[in-house]
C-alpha cells in the first residue's frame, strides 16, 4: 500500500464529495488497509476485524456529507472508527474489560492536535533533499537503527549518519531564522 499523507486523504475525500467516483474509490481502499491496520491492534479476532471495517466503511458513506471540509479527515475518520470499536465492544460485552484509559489511548493519535502536529512535521521535513527527509523520519521520527535504514534503502550508514546530521542541521537552520 502506498503511503498517503493527511493532505493526500483530505482531497481524495474532497474530491469525491464533488463527485468524482475514482477519487472515492481510491479512498475507500486507502481507507480499508488504514482501518484493518487500526482494529487487527485492538481486536484479535480476524472476522471481527473484516466486519468492523465493513461497518466503518459503510458509516462513511453513509456520513460523509458530515464531514466538514475544515478539518483534516484522518480525526473523522478515527471518530467513525473510534465508534464502531466502542459499539463492538458494548455487542461482545468486552466493555467489561477495557478501561477509558485504553478509549483514550486510541484516540491520542488522531486528535486535532496531534494530526496537525503531524502535518506541520509533514512540512517542514518537504523543506528537505528527498534523502535527508527519508533518513530523518526513519532514524529520528519512526526510531528505526541507522543500519536499518541503511538498509532498508541500499545505502551505508555513513551515508544515513550524515544525511540526518545535514537534515537536522537544515532544519536547526530554518528555526533560527524564523526566531529572529
Amino acid at each position: 500500500m502506498a503511503s498517503f499523507t493527511e493532505q493526500d486523504l483530505k482531497a481524495l475525500m474532497l474530491l469525491s464529495l464533488d463527485g468524482d467516483e475514482d477519487a472515492y474509490r481510491r479512498l475507500l481502499h486507502t481507507i480499508q488497509a488504514m482501518l484493518r491496520s487500526y482494529y487487527v491492534r485492538r481486536i484479535n479476532t480476524v472476522a471481527d476485524v473484516d466486519d468492523l471495517i465493513q461497518e466503518t466503511l459503510m458509516a462513511v458513506h453513509q456520513r460523509r456529507m458530515t464531514y466538514d471540509r475544515n478539518l483534516p479527515f484522518t480525526v473523522w475518520l478515527f471518530a467513525v472508527a473510534r465508534h464502531k470499536l466502542v459499539d463492538h465492544f458494548r455487542r461482545s460485552k468486552v466493555r467489561n474489560h477495557v478501561g477509558i484509559e485504553f478509549l483514550d489511548d486510541i484516540a491520542d493519535q488522531f486528535t486535532f492536535d496531534a494530526v496537525t502536529a503531524n502535518m506541520d512535521v509533514a512540512r517542514l521535513l518537504d523543506s528537505l533533499s528527498p534523502l535527508q527527509r527519508d533518513m530523518v523520519r526513519q532514524v529520528r521520527i519512526e526510531g528505526h537503527s541507522v543500519a536499518e535504514a541503511a538498509a532498508s534503502g541500499g545505502r551505508s550508514e555513513a551515508v544515513v549518519k550524515v544525511s540526518v546530521h545535514r537534515g537536522l542541521k537544515a532544519l536547526a537552520s530554518k528555526f533560527k531564522g524564523q526566531s529572529q
